[in-house]
């Protein structure tokens, strides 16, 4: 056998990974509504702590009034500071 010649035991695992898009580009919204709880959800893990833009693909300009929005919610006792086991 040459050294090209490289085989495998297991295939090999080619990720396919689907494109991060801006949630809130693709739907229009101009405004993220601090008032509303079950949306911020959707935008913080577990412990409470907000997504960053890399898990969840939102645009720095969005993400900035997302960051803005969750605080204030916090601050108003609408979503915890610091939750366990929020979802």
């Amino acid at each position: 056998m040459s050294q090209n010649d490289i085989r495998y035991l297991t295939p090999i695992n080619i990720d396919i990974k689907k494109s991060k898009y801006c949630r809130f580009k693709k739907s229009g919204i101009k405004f993220i509504d601090y008032k509303d709880p079950d949306y911020l959800l959707k935008l913080i893990n577990e412990q409470g702590k907000i997504l960053p833009r890399r898990i969840t693909g939102t645009s720095a300009k969005y993400q900035k009034r997302v960051n803005q929005a969750v605080k204030r919610a916090r601050h108003l006792a609408i979503l915890p500071f610091v939750g366990d086991m929020l979802k």
